[in-house]
């Protein structure tokens, strides 16, 4: 059984880097301390070996740089930038359902973040509030090492709500200039032997409500993974570390069960792998939808709340709910929940996530025979990393399973960092594919223990 459809492209190539050996973590950034509304400088400490770099714009003081048009920043438990007073309004006709509407926005432009290692590839990620009749478009311009600038590329038109005061939740096709495009939800260089790399990079956000409206939509974190991986079919072989002998409590939902529902999002079964993996740990952290957010989901139905969770991640365009930043927005619309898509460069990275107790959602692909102990292979597939036996092997919620019961699995450690972290493959017939890379969601929340947020800081996420 193929557990993710192949219509998703599994992870775009990863790059075709000049350097050798392995990828290593994102550059730590300073303590923000606990009162977020201070926002102390934290500057980017880099290192020659960083492949993968994941920065972001959340503190006050983040907020109030860039370039504001009619956004406003605001302090606070929890810092963002929010539509003030509208800079304008603009005309946008929903190319799922053909309504055309004119709206208010306003804009924030984030300042130019130069990148340690010119990139390959790029995705974005966010956490906002859109109330009722509100929501973003998430844009990115980047200059190219040879000189140049990207146009503004949309990487989402998203939004919390799913009726019709609101646009679909969408990316946007046929995005590109000859050196590089948007697929689905990442930018990416189209000839990495050949063109310029991403050498850096500016995030805007552009909130939108409808005519004469007071909503205040807000964006709490705007952020991106960027990252120039090696061209490997083998990553190294890591011992257990930190994270052995521990286990997370993490609820066990089955996405197999949900075969046949709701095909406006994409019939459950295998391509409901990602908002499955989603809302088992949201709820790992004590959050989930009320009984008013579930009473659209048929009563005869198990788990509703992923069927909920499938219907607000759907993308629209995608025509499926495997888009990564729109599942990390999901979850970050639950009270003080935090949310990102990155890579981890190591397993290494996962042991000290796990022994910090913070899970993690992991993106893989590989033929049957490359797992055991997974019954199936696949072209792309998202799972929860829970744990590590005594051994090191990896203790995965994987909803590939035929009921919830059997959602717990133990996969060989070697086997399953390999197939996690590469960036080439082959398939059944020998065909050479794109791996993986190592990327994650990681969600958690907005007070982190102290221990928490050093991992995170490690990986580069303040």
């Amino acid at each position: 059984m193929i557990s993710r459809p192949a219509k998703r492209r599994t992870v775009l190539a990863a790059a075709l880097a000049t350097a050798a050996g392995a990828a290593a973590p994102a550059a730590a950034r300073t303590d923000r301390g606990t009162a977020a509304e201070r926002g102390h400088a934290r500057p980017h400490r880099p290192r020659k070996d960083d492949l993968i770099e994941y920065h972001d714009w959340s503190s006050l003081p983040d907020w109030e740089s860039g370039t504001h048009e009619g956004t406003r920043a605001e302090g606070g438990r929890r810092p963002g930038v929010v539509l003030a007073e509208p800079a304008g309004t603009v005309e946008y006709k929903d190319p799922h359902t053909s309504k055309k509407a004119t709206w208010e926005y306003a804009r924030w432009t984030s300042p130019r973040h130069e990148l340690t290692v010119p990139a390959g590839e790029l995705v974005a990620s966010w956490n906002a509030d859109t109330p009722a009749g509100t929501w973003a478009r998430i844009e990115i311009r980047g200059s190219y090492t040879g000189g140049g600038d990207t146009p503004w590329y949309t990487l989402g038109i998203w939004t919390a709500g799913d009726g019709d005061d609101v646009p679909r939740r969408t990316s946007v096709p046929g995005q590109g200039d000859g050196k590089s495009s948007i697929s689905t939800d990442t930018f990416v260089i189209d000839d990495l032997a050949a063109g310029p790399r991403l050498a850096s990079y500016e995030l805007r956000v552009t909130l939108h409500r409808a005519e004469g409206s007071d909503a205040a939509p807000t964006v709490w974190r705007l952020g991106a993974m960027a990252s120039d991986l090696p061209d490997r079919f083998e990553v190294p072989a890591t011992e257990p570390g930190p994270g052995a002998g521990k286990e997370l409590k993490v609820p066990r939902y089955s996405q197999n069960i949900h075969e046949g529902q709701y095909p406006e999002y994409d019939g459950g079964g295998e391509a409901w792998c990602s908002p499955t993996s989603s809302q088992m740990i949201i709820e790992h952290w004590g959050r989930k939808p009320t009984p008013e957010d579930l009473a659209w989901v048929n009563p005869d139905y198990a788990d509703p709340q992923v069927c909920h969770a499938a219907r607000f991640t759907f993308d629209y365009d995608y025509e499926g709910c495997g888009n990564w930043p729109f599942n990390a927005a999901y979850a970050a619309t639950y009270e003080d929940m935090q949310a990102v898509v990155t890579r981890c460069a190591s397993l290494a990275d996962a042991e000290r996530l796990i022994a910090a107790g913070i899970p993690l959602i992991t993106s893989q692909s590989f033929i049957e025979s490359e797992l055991d102990g997974a019954g199936y292979g696949t072209a792309g597939h998202l799972m929860t990393v829970i744990g590590f036996t005594e051994d090191g092997d990896v203790i995965a919620n994987d909803p590939a399973s035929p009921d919830n019961p059997s959602v717990r699995h133990v996969y060989p450690r070697r086997q399953w960092e390999n197939i996690w972290l590469r960036t080439k493959r082959k398939d059944a017939d020998g065909k050479v594919l794109s791996g993986t890379g190592g990327v994650c969601y990681l969600y958690f929340p907005l007070d982190p223990t102290p221990q928490q947020r050093t991992v995170l800081e490690s990986l580069g996420i303040r």
